[in-house]
């Protein structure tokens, strides 16, 4: 009997370790205090929210930074797309129905699990400005994040809800100008990670915009714009192109 109990002893104390591994990341950063999920030296939180949700008043409307939340959120799984068509022809964007919503406004962040003011790369995704999502399978950070990198991927308003350009807006606008809502959802991100990522580790003074077609395109109109100067310092634009517009020529 004393013999079975230290065994049980033994192994007790040998499991323990690999619990402490695992355990839930918790992470306070000045937006909130979020709990993530461990996967051996990677640490993910998904769905965490950059804006409040562009709904009711705010439809049409540039993203309002959100307080401080109270309490622990569970950041374990991901979040709705932004609302784009589903189904219908097959297009190289297509995929299975997910759900989407208009609250979509948030982001997702693998880091490594010891990461110190490490380099950062903010993922825009493709899709014609019409669809895609940063929940897609393909923009997994995992392996940046096994290299060092901190990864962040967005949503952002997509379709008519993102991009749609009418002189009643503009008037109801200070600026005067309607139509950027997508592209001001990404600024906005932008300003999260410039505020918080150091809370997961990350450098922000060392930030890569990155992304693929239509996230290649945004990353070359960021660049452009006066009101992300600062929020990065370096772009990856993949398969993109540019819209020809009047302001980008002066």
């Amino acid at each position: 009997m004393k013999a079975y109990h230290g065994l049980v002893s033994l192994l007790l104390a040998s499991a323990t370790p690999v619990f402490a591994v695992d355990r839930a990341p918790v992470v306070d950063a000045p937006a909130g205090r979020v709990s993530g999920t461990a996967a051996g030296d990677v640490r993910v939180f998904k769905s965490i929210p950059y804006a409040a949700a562009p709904i009711g008043k705010l439809r049409w409307r540039a993203p309002v930074a959100l307080p401080r939340w109270s309490g622990e959120r569970a950041a374990i799984d991901f979040g709705p797309a932004c609302v784009q068509p589903q189904g219908g022809s097959t297009t190289i964007y297509s995929g299975p129905p997910m759900p989407v919503s208009e609250d979509c406004l948030s982001l997702n962040v693998w880091t490594p699990a010891n990461a110190k003011n490490a380099p950062v790369m903010v993922w825009i995704h493709g899709g014609a400005l019409v669809s895609g999502s940063s929940r897609e399978p393909t923009y997994d950070g995992r392996k940046f994040a096994e290299r060092g990198v901190i990864v962040v991927s967005i949503n952002y308003r997509l379709g008519v809800l993102g991009w749609l350009a009418h002189p009643w807006l503009s008037r109801e606008s200070a600026q005067h100008v309607s139509g950027n809502y997508g592209l001001l959802d990404q600024i906005a991100a932008l300003k999260w990670v410039r505020d918080n990522i150091g809370a997961f580790g990350g450098n922000a003074r060392n930030v890569t915009i990155a992304g693929e077609s239509a996230g290649g395109l945004s990353t070359l109109y960021l660049m452009t714009s006066p009101a992300a100067h600062g929020l990065f310092a370096r772009v990856i634009a993949e398969s993109s192109y540019m819209i020809s517009m009047p302001e980008l020529r002066k």
